[in-house]
């Protein structure tokens, strides 16, 4: 493997946690039910979207209080479809999403909504946003978000702070929309929407495993000479803080391309172990890349599905991974062997059988959500 494609380090090793970022202020920021309740008042809806911290309150209200209002979607050029369809059936959609997710949408806000006149309203969070420090894969879309609205031609505004603003500005974008046929774009920032209250459920029966957890079985079961891909957010930042070495690829940003990246080394890397270390919100956001790996499945690529069911990262809200039988698709793509484990002592035989009888195999692991407050 090239070095530089790997986070150099002394091994594996317990590592510190992270010092965890610093509450925002919400002294003007928006609560999440005026803001739902503005909208609905003005007949928006249905809301779909992927989750982004910064609108997370957001998704929050629709599941407590409209739950048939809000359509989970696997990516957001998914959702901008799903919006189009609705607009074609009368209803005024909104799609929620993270700015770094503005490149899937292209194609469906550009040859779709703009070809054939859907406007659809967009709340587009602005993670990286030029002078406020946020995590680099989001430097470069925070300073080309307004750039890239406006070459989409979608009209666009910063969400305004107070609820008569907001009310006003829905109503210029609802006269735009109107008028044009083209979608309108509000830009959300960091600390815009109060959070809003939930309840932890924990559910009956044995704790599942946590995803630290996980990951050391994983660790300790599989070949330690395997080059490790671990994808974006909770999972490469526990596999970083607890097992760095430099063999493993931590995948920041690029959500969904784990298993791609994966499979790159795998076909190129002859004579070493892969494993790729993803989520259920990544998988289901690119899951043609399972059709890919199914298509090289005498690759040694031991792909691990870590499942809770949940964006962890932008505060948990589900995913639709729970009615997903993905060692079926596995299968079905072409996989050599699928498994699905639930506990320790399953999981290290299945990283073991996976890697010793080899091939491209799957294994999908049930874990609880949740995760270290200060992991950051």
């Amino acid at each position: 493997m090239a070095g530089a494609a790997y986070r150099a380090g002394r091994g594996p090793r317990r590592r510190t946690a992270r010092r965890g970022s610093h509450p925002v202020s919400t002294a003007t920021a928006l609560d999440a039910r005026t803001l739902v309740d503005l909208l609905r008042t003005r007949a928006f809806g249905p809301f779909t979207g992927v989750p982004c911290s910064f609108l997370g309150p957001v998704i929050s209200c629709l599941e407590a209080e409209y739950p048939r209002e809000y359509l989970i979607a696997a990516n957001e050029g998914e959702a901008v479809a799903l919006a189009a369809g609705a607009h074609l059936a009368g209803r005024k959609p909104v799609v929620i999403l993270q700015n770094s997710g503005l490149g899937n949408t292209v194609n469906p806000l550009t040859s779709l909504c703009h070809t054939l006149r859907l406007p659809v309203l967009l709340f587009v969070t602005w993670r990286g946003r030029p002078g406020h420090p946020d995590e680099p894969q989001h430097e470069l879309m925070g300073r080309i978000t307004t750039e890239m609205l406006t070459s989409m031609e979608i009209a666009h505004e910063v969400l305004p702070e107070d609820p008569a603003g907001l009310a006003e500005r829905l109503g210029a974008a609802e006269a735009h929309m109107a008028a044009t046929g083209l979608p309108y774009a509000f830009v959300v920032p960091k600390g815009a929407v109060a959070p809003y209250p939930t309840t932890p459920h924990t559910a009956p029966g044995p704790r599942p495993l946590r995803r630290a957890e996980a990951i050391g079985h994983i660790v300790d079961a599989m070949d330690p000479r395997s080059l490790v891909v671990a994808t974006t957010g909770k999972t490469a930042r526990e596999l970083e803080r607890d097992f760095d070495r430099p063999e493993n690829l931590y995948v920041v940003g690029s959500m969904g391309c784990a298993s791609s990246v994966a499979l790159g080394v795998a076909l190129h890397a002859p004579g070493r172990r892969v494993l790729a270390l993803d989520g259920d919100g990544a998988a289901l956001m690119r899951l043609e890349a399972m059709a890919t790996i199914g298509r090289h499945a005498n690759t040694d690529l031991c792909h691990v599905l870590l499942d809770n069911e949940a964006y962890e990262s932008t505060g948990g809200q589900p995913t639709a991974s729970a009615g997903v039988d993905f060692g079926a698709i596995a299968t079905a793509c072409g996989y050599r062997a699928t498994a699905d484990v639930a506990d320790s002592a399953a999981l290290t035989a299945a990283v073991r059988h996976a890697q010793d009888t080899g091939g491209a195999q799957l294994i999908r692991v049930r874990i609880a959500p949740g995760s270290d407050p200060g992991l950051g």
